[in-house]
């Protein structure tokens, strides 16, 4: 069989395109490395512009009613106080606010999703190698017997370390080291589960996530590379950083960790044109934002939508991928403009970096609408010259 996509990768973009092309009949195999979704410490905590994609995808209520946590709320802290409470709900255009989930449960939502759809699952397989151009083609390995599955578009999900990427022979750009997240599930915290809680610290930043059940993903930012942090064994390390930041002490008492503790590097890395010779990136595979920001998983549901959108236009997916291809590199360029915009902006200490803060905080409280908020507008926040000068030369 010649299948019409072949998707590698089975968590939220991988999956989330196999459902929304089965479900119009299209041939979909999905094949996964793992047999059970296991916690990474990867991104859970949903933007507002993102949650409009799930929608529009028909992910969101299956997801909200299996595992996701619905929050109206973003709240900021600063010296152990309340300094910016904003209602989502209200503020963005599509009155929704973020959502979060616990990812694994999450992935085996969508999983389940695209096999109802008529998407042919297979899970434990190794993917060896791929074949490019006209007769494109993936290569696996399951209980030691090889094939080679054609497809008529192959479709590469398969996260920040993408094989799919290498083997394919995109060209990765890196931008240099800044921020560094060490992130872990706490159970038993106090932290209201209303709201995404953003702390900041004066050389540390905690955002913390809830995702129902007293449980909530704290992920711990500062420029600090050396927090070499791994395991459940580490949560009084863990902890002892986030309260570092100012963070309500009481959101601690009692906390253990409900999964891996880890370190990674945010520094952003994408492919600038995520499509060639029958293969197509998406996700964290085409081009990976720092997630100190939080824009991953809006990010990959973009890719989902408007790459489906292109296929479903055109018979001609060729030329598809492209026009994909294309408007990705504009409306992640859009997010990696803004996001190194505000890096520099909190996290620099060149001299003059901290009287510069103080200025433009204090233009931004009389001028909020100037702040290019990824967070509520995503790639439609403005990153025209006007902002950057707002920003870097106030």
């Amino acid at each position: 069989m010649v299948y019409d996509l072949l998707v590698v990768g089975g968590g939220l973009a991988g999956s989330t395109l196999a459902k929304n092309m089965a479900e119009r009949g299209y041939r979909v195999l999905v094949l996964g490395r793992e047999t059970r979704f296991k916690d990474r410490v990867r991104g859970e905590q949903m933007h507002c512009w993102g949650v409009t994609e799930a929608r529009t995808l028909g992910i969101y209520e299956p997801l909200l009613k299996r595992c996701g946590h619905q929050t109206d709320w973003w709240k900021v802290y600063q010296n152990g106080a309340i300094v910016q409470s904003r209602n989502f709900k209200e503020l963005a255009p599509h009155r929704v606010g973020s959502f979060n989930f616990y990812h694994p449960a999450m992935q085996d939502v969508v999983i389940e999703l695209a096999a109802q759809a008529g998407a042919e699952v297979r899970r434990g397989v190794a993917v060896t190698g791929i074949v490019t151009g006209a007769d494109a083609a993936v290569q696996i390995e399951t209980n030691g017997q090889r094939q080679t599955l054609p497809a008529r578009l192959i479709v590469g999900a398969d996260g920040r370390n993408s094989q799919m990427r290498t083997w394919a022979g995109f060209a990765t750009s890196r931008a240099p080291d800044c921020l560094f997240l060490v992130g872990g599930l706490l159970e038993g915290t106090s932290v209201p589960d209303d709201a995404v809680h953003a702390v900041r610290g004066r050389d540390n930043f905690l955002l913390f996530a809830p995702i129902g059940a007293k449980r909530a993903r704290a992920y711990y930012i500062s420029t600090e590379g050396n927090r070499h942090l791994s395991g459940k064994h580490d949560i009084t390390s863990f902890v002892a950083a986030c309260r570092d930041t100012g963070a309500q002490p009481e959101w601690f008492d009692g906390v253990t960790a409900g999964g891996p503790i880890a370190q990674f590097n945010g520094a952003d890395h994408w492919v600038e044109h995520p499509a060639r010779d029958g293969v197509v990136l998406l996700g964290d595979a085409a081009g990976a934002n720092d997630p100190s920001y939080g824009c991953g998983l809006s990010l990959a549901l973009m890719d989902v939508r408007h790459l489906r959108d292109c296929l479903l236009a055109t018979s001609d997916w060729r030329s598809a991928i492209e026009d994909h291809a294309r408007a990705r590199a504009h409306y992640y360029g859009k997010i990696r403009r803004i996001t190194q915009w505000l890096t520099e902006l909190r996290w620099s200490t060149a001299p003059g970096a901290d009287e510069r803060r103080i200025r433009v905080m204090r233009r931004l409280a009389a001028e909020p609408h100037r702040f290019p908020d990824t967070t509520l507008l995503g790639p439609a926040a403005p990153d025209d010259e006007e902002t950057r000068r707002f920003l870097l030369e106030a």
